[in-house]
């Protein structure tokens, strides 16, 4: 598919990722917040909590750093404990110490206080921000997320990520939307692929797929089309249900 939207990349970040401890789901929730608002994802990747491979991510996502793409959304590593590592490896990768931010650290006194909870040494933790970046509100827990560069980093607990996800895209500059449509046949890949093929070709600006699946009445292939032009779409459907009989 051709598009002049912005392109993104998402680093998901956390050792219980890797192992199967944990089921992600970050990454799959703004997958689609960024093609319903404009944004070209074109890769996410899994790493460790280990400070050398965050860092070379980064440098190879965020296009400010010389990387790939123009923006980069982290997911995980923010978080109170020792394994929270994330803001040191984004304060290495964009060259900036990471230090107590007050802005954050009057965000997080302010819900401590109203629970009647100290702040301690590991909740004060949540404060440290790269110098020079801007914070990323968290209207679940306070503990905000930051922007430094063109990368953006948020929580890996889910309610909280999305709640960041929910702040930060509308302020991000998008393009344009991804337009799909679907046609589901009962038929299998291989019969409906030569057709598929055909209609690609012929509509190089789209991208077209088939997603075969099984119920209880038997096989079949779903059929997408999708582009940033909703008459290109909605043609190329028509096309392709004609060479398919439907």
């Amino acid at each position: 598919m051709q598009s002049d939207n912005p392109t993104a990349a998402i680093l998901v970040i956390g050792d219980e990722i890797l192992s199967g401890r944990t089921r992600e789901g970050n990454a799959h929730h703004l997958a689609g917040v960024l093609s319903a608002t404009g944004f070209d994802l074109r890769e996410i990747r899994v790493v460790a909590d280990d400070q050398d491979q965050i860092v070379a991510a980064i440098r190879a996502f965020d296009k400010s750093l010389g990387g790939a793409y123009d923006l980069l959304f982290t997911s995980g590593g923010i978080g109170p404990t020792h394994d929270d590592i994330t803001a040191d490896a984004v304060g290495a990768a964009h060259g900036t110490p990471v230090e107590v931010n007050d802005e954050a650290r009057a965000m997080l006194q302010a819900r401590y206080d109203r629970l009647g909870l100290e702040m301690t040494e590991n909740r004060l933790r949540m404060a440290r921000i790269p110098v020079g970046a801007t914070l990323i509100d968290n209207a679940v827990s306070a503990a905000p997320g930051f922007s430094i560069g063109n990368t953006h980093v948020m929580a890996g607990v889910p309610e909280v990520f999305r709640a960041m996800v929910a702040w930060l895209v509308p302020r991000l500059p998008g393009g344009r939307p991804v337009r799909s449509q679907s046609v589901e046949v009962r038929r299998g890949e291989s019969d409906v692929a030569e057709d598929l093929k055909a209609v690609s070709e012929a509509y190089p600006d789209l991208s077209l797929g088939s997603y075969p699946f099984q119920d209880p009445t038997g096989w079949g292939t779903n059929l997408v089309v999708r582009g940033l032009d909703e008459a290109r779409v909605t043609e190329a459907m028509a096309v392709l249900r004609q060479r398919l009989d439907l």
